[in-house]
């Protein structure tokens, strides 16, 4: 489970019910059907008015990717295992690697491996899998657009129901209580147009273009490694050249780990 959205979601509903609470709002208020229906489903038509069937049916999809972790090997397992495999090449050839794909999960980092011990060249390589990373970028993009249209479609359709709530309202001008009553419930689309839009919609689209961005990173850094590996370059260079795309601090902690293995090593040997 992908702790930071459900927290982020928790608190955007709790700081909503409590400042209503907090301002004498009745919590029932929010159960105005008519609002709902302008904008979930006003927003839900919008989009599907926006975009081609093909795309809107990852959407379920898309749900599961931001409330989940994704599976991957972290990054220093990555680098680790692009370490051995080239201490491995570089001692018994590149066609030894090929007993490690049947244990490697990654597709991508699969493929990529099988490209490498078949026999093509680096540039062929890396043509074949930077395309493949940014089909995959392309795909990305299309599902945070979805949610970022919504984002953009519910605060104006919150205005809508606000505008059909007030005519609704002034339509009856005799008796002030009611006409007070009902000017309120008016705004609570403007209220659920506006949640929806900037703590629902488009905070998910950035959620999924920094997952996006993360896989892209992860991606490239496997390119370098199995182009790195290809080349013959040792175990050192590559830890160097792959710990280049890790924040500082994480480097830090990489080297740490490198050293503490190889003193292992060293103390079994």
């Amino acid at each position: 489970m992908d702790l930071s959205t459900v927290i982020g979601l928790v608190i955007g509903f709790v700081a909503l019910l409590v400042g209503m609470v907090m301002k004498g709002v009745g919590l029932s208020s929010l159960l105005n059907l008519a609002a709902i229906l302008i904008i979930i489903f006003g927003t839900a038509a919008a989009v599907i008015i926006a975009f081609p069937m093909n795309e809107l049916k990852r959407v379920p999809k898309l749900f599961g990717i931001l409330f989940t972790e994704q599976k991957s090997a972290s990054d220093a397992e990555i680098i680790q295992m692009f370490s051995n495999w080239a201490d491995v090449a570089r001692r018994e050839g590149l066609l030894s690697l090929e007993a490690q794909t049947d244990e490697v999960e990654d597709m991508f980092l699969k493929n990529g491996l099988g490209l490498a011990i078949d026999g093509q060249n680096a540039e062929y390589i890396r043509d074949i899998l930077t395309e493949e990373v940014e089909a995959m970028e392309d795909r990305h993009s299309v599902g945070a657009q979805i949610f970022s249209q919504a984002g953009t479609y519910a605060p104006t359709l919150g205005v809508l129901g606000a505008v059909v709530g007030l005519i609704a309202a002034l339509s009856d001008l005799t008796d002030i209580e009611v006409l007070g009553a009902a000017i309120s419930a008016a705004f609570i689309a403007t209220l659920l147009g506006i949640f929806t839009g900037y703590v629902l919609w488009h905070p998910f689209s950035n959620k999924l273009r920094r997952k996006s961005a993360e896989e892209v990173r992860q991606k490239m850094m496997m390119i370098e490694g199995i182009l790195s590996v290809l080349e013959g370059e040792s175990p050192r260079v590559i830890e160097q050249k792959l710990a280049s795309y890790l924040p500082m601090e994480e480097r830090r902690e990489l080297a740490a780990m490198m050293e503490k293995g190889a003193d292992q090593v060293a103390e079994e040997t």
